[in-house]
């Protein structure tokens, strides 16, 4: 079972047009609807990649009843905190040219009550799960501390998709992995990174803080994974992006998949790496398919490097 929880879901709006014109008006030649959101995409990719999923977010309003609907018609289960303001709505705009632009609204603040009852329901699905995924960010009144609350004195393997203040807090609860991109690495460790090199220091930072392993992806570039006596480099294949949104979250949704069945860390980032390419090349977020995925796997290039 891969539990997937997060506290910023997302009802994903995107707009295809030819050309963006800023200051004009521009109609659009396709529009799409889809529930959406990191802890979303994670659960909705986790599902297609074969596995049992539960599910634990925020929703509110409109919003949060369609995306509900959506979950429940892929048969994933849910359990949700009901909250009083609608869920955000973001929108993803694509250009022909390959241009993507993300508007998005940020996850308002919600009652104590509901940030409690949060971490009661948090606590009984990680406790059995295999691989527990928490992911995007919290609101603004939860503090940064609310991460490590949740994982504090749990058993599991936690994979963590946070940033910030809020990573390093649950670090001394040594979680499973950790999987910050390139900015977010540089946001935690509080200084620019401009060379591999720098990056796998800071990596090997946050491993000796506690993470027990630490994946830094850089969009299409070489991803890099490092444990305190191990670092590796993968370089996925070069693909025709036709929307970007999501893809770190089906990067985190397969290794979860692939650790629950006994896939070794190096093998689960490579199974979550295509299914990140995989995501890459569809227009709607997390709807990846394990045997294409699979056929994507065959084409990634791991390297040891220590």
């Amino acid at each position: 079972m891969i539990f997937a929880a997060g506290l910023s879901p997302a009802w994903q709006q995107i707009l295809q047009f030819e050309q963006l014109q800023r200051g004009e008006v521009n109609r659009a030649n396709e529009a799409h609807w889809c529930a959406s959101g990191k802890v979303i995409n994670v659960g909705i990719a986790a599902k297609a990649l074969g596995a049992r999923v539960s599910l634990l977010s925020t929703i509110g309003g409109l919003t949060g009843q369609a995306i509900a609907e959506e979950l429940e018609s892929l048969e994933i289960l849910t359990d949700w905190v009901h909250v009083e303001q609608s869920t955000r709505v973001c929108t993803t705009i694509l250009e022909v040219d390959g241009t993507t632009t993300e508007l998005v609204g940020n996850t308002g603040s919600i009652s104590d009550t509901a940030l409690d009852e949060f971490i009661e329901k948090f606590r009984i699905h990680s406790q059995v799960a295999d691989v527990s995924v928490l992911t995007g960010s919290i609101p603004a009144n939860a503090g940064n501390e609310y991460y490590a609350n949740l994982i504090r004195h749990l058993p599991g393997r936690f994979i963590l998709d946070i940033r910030g203040e809020g990573l390093i807090q649950t670090l001394p609860y040594c979680p499973f992995l950790v999987k910050p991109n390139r900015e977010e690495l540089e946001q935690t460790v509080g200084s620019k990174l401009n060379t591999s090199e720098e990056i796998l220091d800071a990596m090997q930072t946050l491993n000796g803080w506690g993470a027990q392993w630490v994946v830094v992806s850089n969009g299409p570039e070489n991803l890099l994974l490092t444990s305190r006596e191990e670092a590796w480099s993968f370089t996925p294949p070069k693909v025709q992006v036709v929307n970007p949104i999501g893809c770190g979250d089906c990067l985190a949704a397969g290794i979860a998949v692939a650790v629950s069945e006994g896939k070794s860390i190096p093998e689960a980032v490579i199974i979550g790496i295509s299914a990140a390419t995989l995501n890459a090349l569809q227009l709607l977020p997390a709807k990846v398919q394990r045997d294409q995925s699979a056929v994507i796997a065959g084409q990634v290039v791991s390297e040891q490097l220590i």
